[in-house]
């Protein structure tokens, strides 16, 4: 069995504020320990229920590079860096059966939620076939498909029933009670850490009752940019249609519109 976790910063437990998620910030070496620690609870959490699982780790936020390699559990193999096609769920394509989010975080403008955003603060809103979808909803629809369920959700409340809307049946963590954008009711690190472990093996369990979405084609996505210079230059990308804030595309597979919205942020961070 091979099970991928791919891991978030912004819905660690204790995180709070983008000084304990950006490198080179003062708080940052604390965050990528706690994302690294609750990282090794998961990869605990499934061996210890399927001790012959192989176990994929996508480290999944800004750079792409926060998990600390040395520290990561050793049974456990780490996918780090960018750019990488399939971005925060890299390494579905190597036959996993099941997926799990951990430290994740609610989509842009949710009120009451730490840390949201959806992909990068420059979108306002990403929608597929008309419904918002968030970090949360866009990676759960990357991994359904490819035919792989996603069994468990970590992060603060409003992420965890962002995910259950979507998956009602898979297990979630909330590690955190979002009190605004920059705070929260937290479980000390340790706590969410048992809990987690706990929370892997139970989904490794009940995996078999998460259905994953059917995915209707071709894959219309609508995106809202925050800064009109931006949409100038994402309306170059072929294919790409505009509408004031709105950006406008088909694709013909998941996989496919996912690549174009990592096109997309990367022009959001763009200076002209």
């Amino acid at each position: 069995m091979k099970i991928l976790i791919s891991v978030d910063l912004e819905g660690v437990a204790g995180i709070v504020h983008a000084a304990e998620t950006v490198p080179e910030r003062h708080d940052y070496e604390r965050g990528r320990r706690l994302m690294t620690a609750e990282a090794n609870a998961v990869v605990a959490g499934i061996l210890d229920a399927e001790p012959s699982a192989e176990v994929l780790v996508a480290d999944s936020h800004g750079p792409y590079r926060n998990i600390l390699p040395e520290d990561l559990d050793r049974r456990a193999r780490l996918i780090r860096g960018k750019p990488r096609g399939l971005g925060m769920v890299a390494g579905l394509q190597d036959g996993v059966q099941m997926a799990m989010f951990v430290g994740y975080h609610a989509r842009a403008g949710v009120s009451g939620a730490v840390l949201a955003h959806t992909m990068a603060d420059g979108i306002l809103d990403v929608r597929i076939g008309g419904v918002s979808y968030g970090e949360i909803g866009l990676n759960t629809l990357l991994a359904a498909s490819y035919g792989v369920p996603v069994v468990l959700a970590s992060g603060d409340d409003a992420a965890c029933e962002e995910f259950s809307a979507m998956a009602p049946r898979a297990v979630t963590v909330a590690v955190k009670r979002g009190l605004g954008q920059h705070a929260a009711d937290t479980l000390h690190p340790e706590e969410a850490c048992e809990r987690l472990r706990a929370a892997a093996g139970q989904a490794i369990e009940l995996h078999a009752a998460v259905v994953p979405f059917d995915i209707h084609l071709p894959v219309r996505v609508q995106v809202d940019l925050h800064q009109l210079g931006a949409a100038d230059l994402a309306a170059l990308i072929p294919g790409v249609t505009r509408n004031g804030r709105t950006l406008a595309f088909e694709a013909q597979t998941m996989a496919d519109a996912y690549r174009t919205l990592q096109l997309i942020v990367v022009l959001t961070l763009a200076r002209l």
